[in-house]
């Protein structure tokens, strides 16, 4: 074979390897671009989704005319319980419960910090310390609510967590009426979310606990992610009705 044989077989397989490789690169390039996209599109999808939660949340708080049998209190936000303690005080209910007591707050607390609702306090209001999160308190709230047998409920909680609370107390007892109080903290009357970064954060991170539930939710809700009874609780609910806060 002579070197012009040689050549001539070395640029066909030269080639052959060359079309061989082009369908690949043209492959890798069209996949890139379509994770691109699809990024781009998740990305647009969840900037809209936090627009519409901001947009959505109250900037004042509403009136309740509607009476309900119970009240829920959810921790961790300042003003929730001196606010439920107003609407159990303007007989909107008749019994409240503050879900999430930790250790070392309790019901002489309460009576130092509202001493005009040491009443209140004595004979309708009752303590839940079982609770770590947004669907413990779902949970807890329900078993409050069935041990008294009450059918709806006014939820109060701060107004950038209110979405995902009334989620997760929705999939937890779909058979209660649940009756929304936001409560709205200083920081929305004083200056717009946006020239805030501590308040820009927190309402980032409540949207994307927000998907996260609902999408655990619907999960659920589906087959696909069974929950377990006490997901969301410290230890154990025992089964009796929660003591009633007195003040000592």
């Amino acid at each position: 074979m002579d070197v012009q044989q040689l050549d001539t077989q070395r640029l066909m397989g030269m080639a052959e390897d060359v079309s061989v490789q082009a369908p690949q690169g043209r492959t890798t390039r069209r996949g890139w671009r379509v994770l691109f996209f699809a990024a781009l599109t998740g990305a647009v999808a969840v900037m809209l989704g936090f627009a519409c939660y901001v947009t959505s949340l109250p900037t004042h708080e509403i009136a309740i005319r509607q009476p309900a049998d119970g009240i829920v209190v959810l921790t961790g936000g300042s003003s929730r319980v001196a606010d439920g303690m107003d609407l159990l005080a303007a007989e909107r209910a008749r019994r409240l419960l503050i879900s999430g007591v930790r250790a070392g707050n309790g019901r002489v607390d309460l009576s130092r910090a509202m001493p005009e609702h040491q009443k209140l306090l004595s004979c309708c209001v009752d303590l839940g310390r079982f609770a770590i999160n947004t669907r413990g308190n779902a949970v807890e709230a329900r078993r409050w609510a069935s041990e008294r047998g009450f059918r709806s409920l006014i939820v109060v909680t701060s107004n950038y967590h209110m979405p995902r609370a009334i989620s997760e107390f929705s999939h937890a007892m779909p058979g209660i009426d649940l009756i929304p109080y936001p409560v709205v903290g200083d920081q929305w009357r004083s200056e717009p979310w946006w020239t805030s970064g501590a308040t820009a954060r927190l309402l980032l991170t409540e949207y994307i606990k927000l998907l996260f539930a609902e999408a655990r939710i619907r999960l659920n809700a589906a087959g696909l992610l069974p929950e377990a009874e006490e997901d969301g609780l410290f230890g154990s609910v025992p089964a009796r009705k929660p003591a009633v806060a007195a003040v000592h």
